[in-house]
């Protein structure tokens, strides 16, 4: 029996039995949200709600820079199978599309290795920083919420979260004894255009000073459907199958808790756009040779992925290669109160992460990428010292990483990383400062070569003055470096993925950035909004230069040299009256290199959109228009993309049977059934980004 019949089954109890009343806002396997009766649209702005990722407990209007927040029936509504897929609608971020089994979340032009993602503070280990066809192992059905943090914040988890930190929130650790005993949420969810069936639900159980959680979650996804103006009418590959189960315990006291939670994922999910008649190429010094490539002329334009290119790229009977992934994982969470004289919180996070996937083509295995990793981090939070209020902490991280087969690209390599950290705040009436410092240590050990030892530092200053109750002004400063990873010291050979020959320089040194942003905010009233504006000056950014191109297929190198950032991102919502509101967002980034070398490779396209709101008793519902602009200012052999229109919509409704509290809602995308394409992705021209949609969702808690 799969896992989703008896989820399903499961779902149908309260109904039948009832239980302790529950509200429907918390999501799947959690508690629920309190800001459950918040409105559509209303993601960043969202007073009182602590971040979980701040170390000092404040709330998201309280950070120095914007916090986006995806939680409560927001989140319910908008979660897809993906986490970029899930976060791409916020201003500020995009998503680097790969299919439907792999999206990595892009945030000011940046996506991984500038981008951490973290399980409630403690590092996601996986493949997905090496290729966007690996998967981000989460199951967004099962999330509480998705804090994306920036600034001092982000800061203290590494120079990996330049770009910022993805932080998951989930109840797969107790961390409450349920008033009535027992608490738990169930949802159901059939799609339209992949045929989506998914099913997830959880239950805590708990008496005394222990508490039990089980959670679970089934999804299936078929190759979903495209505009017939693209060529074709699905995305061969394109499917995409998960499941994950955790078992969590926590002993809950006074003036903490312990707990563990084991947790297991599988999925199966198509490699569209995979090309083998590409394996044979190699590099002749800067230069691709694929057989007659010698003889051809390079070509520096691509097709335009508005012009209607064959994108039905079939694999003429041989099958699309496709990733069997298994995850599991050990968490270890636990937080005291007053353990010690000064100190007023102590604050342990750690895992033992065992990762494998296969890539599959006809049936063998080709590749095979395995990580095995331990994370730890240890926080104290000090009592408050001549109006200093601060925590300061230790990380230590071990990753055991190898790729062996016919794509195995990077040698077997073990990363060890040390840092210590620290984040003070003050206030001087009517402004707070904060500091934040991070030092780290890092070598990577390849067994093929020498260790490569990095020590990075970086350091972040804000100001943030509240001009009055409802407005604030804030002013963040960073110097911010990373160390580079095994894939840009090490890497070497073929990723037919990405259709790319990869070359690593174990020369490169520590990327060094200073950025300066500015965050204007109006958090009360009729109207609210949030605006940041920021500009980064980076100092041997580390990047994919494209050194040649035959065909689709590319000769990278990974090289240092000088870029900067620049952009602005935000939303300004109106109250138009009691229940119904209207928000204006948007973002954009322009990224280019120094010194007249050119742009900087796939940057996201701008953005601008509307959105309504509204409420009217139980029910409840959002339209939303934005605009994907076009995308010109492309790197070397990089092919720009048109733009494209984006219409989707909400409706909800939310009604009791007996003690339990339930939501239906339909969500439909890309009502229009435009034809789009993602410029961040490897892949766009195979891959077209979905057509029109219709989601409809059960969702209930007790």
């Amino acid at each position: 029996m799969r896992l989703r019949t008896v989820l399903l089954s499961a779902a149908a109890m309260p109904f039948l039995h009832g239980a302790a009343v529950g509200q429907v806002g918390g999501q799947a396997g959690g508690p629920s949200d309190p800001q459950v009766g918040n409105r559509a649209g209303e993601a960043i702005v969202l007073p009182g709600i602590t971040v979980s990722a701040s170390p000092l407990g404040q709330t998201v209007d309280e950070m120095a820079t914007p916090v986006v927040r995806l939680s409560g029936e927001e989140l319910v509504h908008r979660r897809e199978a993906t986490l970029g897929a899930t976060l791409e609608a916020q201003p500020g971020i995009h998503f680097e599309h790969f299919g439907a089994g792999a999206s990595r979340p892009i945030i000011r032009g940046h996506t991984a290795p500038r981008v951490k993602i973290l399980s409630d503070g403690s590092e996601v280990h996986d493949a997905s920083s090496i290729s966007p066809d690996h998967a981000i192992v989460t199951e967004p059905l099962l999330l509480d919420g998705i804090e994306v943090l920036r600034g001092p914040a982000a800061l203290l988890y590494g120079g990996g979260a330049i770009g910022g930190a993805v932080n998951l929130l989930d109840s797969k650790i107790p961390t409450a004894v349920p008033e009535n005993g027992v608490t738990g949420v169930f949802e159901g969810r059939l799609g339209t255009a992949d045929d989506e069936r998914a099913a997830a639900g959880g239950v805590t159980v708990g008496a005394g000073s222990f508490a039990l959680r089980v959670e679970g979650a089934d999804r299936s996804l078929d190759d979903y459907r495209v505009p017939r103006e693209t060529g074709s009418r699905h995305v061969e590959g394109s499917y995409a199958d998960s499941s994950a189960v955790s078992l969590g315990a926590s002993f809950i006291g006074e003036s903490g808790f312990l707990g563990a939670a084991y947790t297991r994922q599988r999925s199966r999910y198509g490699l569209p756009g995979h090309e083998h008649e590409y394996e044979d190429c190699h590099p002749h010094g800067t230069h691709l040779h694929c057989g007659g490539h010698e003889e051809e002329e390079h070509e520096e334009e691509g097709h335009e992925g508005e012009e209607g290119d064959d994108h039905d790229h079939d694999e003429e009977g041989h099958g699309v290669p496709y990733v069997k992934l298994r995850s599991e994982r050990v968490d270890l969470r636990g937080e005291y109160r007053d353990p010690l004289p000064g100190i007023t919180q102590a604050r342990l996070r750690a895992s033992y992460t065992d990762y494998r996937h296969d890539e599959i083509e006809d049936g063998e295995v080709a590749t095979t990428f395995k990580n095995e990793a331990y994370d730890s981090r240890v926080e104290f939070r000090h009592a408050p010292v001549f109006g200093l209020d601060g925590v300061f902490g230790a990380q230590y991280g071990l990753s055991r990483f190898s790729a062996l087969g016919e794509e195995a690209f990077l040698p077997k390599s073990r990363t060890d990383t040390v840092a210590l950290f620290g984040m003070e705040t003050f206030r001087l009436d009517p402004v707070r400062f904060e500091l934040a410092v991070r030092q780290e240590w890092q070598g990577v050990d390849p067994d093929n070569g020498s260790t490569a030892k990095h020590a990075p530092f970086s350091v972040s200053a804000a100001a943030i003055w509240d001009i009055d109750e409802a407005y604030s002004l804030a002013l963040t400063l960073a110097r911010t470096q990373r160390a580079p990873n095994n894939q840009e010291l090490y890497a070497d050979g073929v990723h037919l993925a990405t259709n790319t020959y990869e070359v690593g320089d174990a020369d490169l040194g520590k990327e060094t950035a200073r950025s300066v942003d500015l965050t204007f905010r109006k958090r009360a009233g009729d109207t609210t909004f949030s605006i940041g504006v920021y500009h980064q000056d980076f100092k041997d950014y580390i990047y994919a230069d494209t050194l040649d191109r035959f065909e689709d297929f590319r000769l990278i190198r990974y090289s240092a040299a000088d870029a900067t950032f620049t952009g602005v991102d935000g939303l300004i919502r109106q109250e138009v009256f009691e229940g119904f509101g209207v928000s204006l967002f948007g973002d954009y980034v322009r990224a280019k290199l120094k010194d007249g070398e050119g742009n900087v490779p796939r940057v996201p396209a701008g953005r601008a959109g509307i959105r309504f709101d509204g409420r009217y008793g139980p029910v409840s519902g959002e339209l939303e228009y934005y605009r994907t602009f076009s995308q010109s200012k492309t790197a070397d052999f990089e092919s720009s993309t048109g733009g494209y229109d984006t219409v989707n919509a909400t409706a909800a409704y939310a009604f009791s049977v007996g003690p339990t509290e339930a939501e239906a809602f339909v969500r439909a995308t890309n009502l229009t059934d435009e034809p789009a394409f993602n410029h961040t992705s490897f892949i766009k021209d195979a891959a077209p980004l979905r057509g029109r949609s219709v989601l409809f969702g059960l969702r209930g808690a007790f």
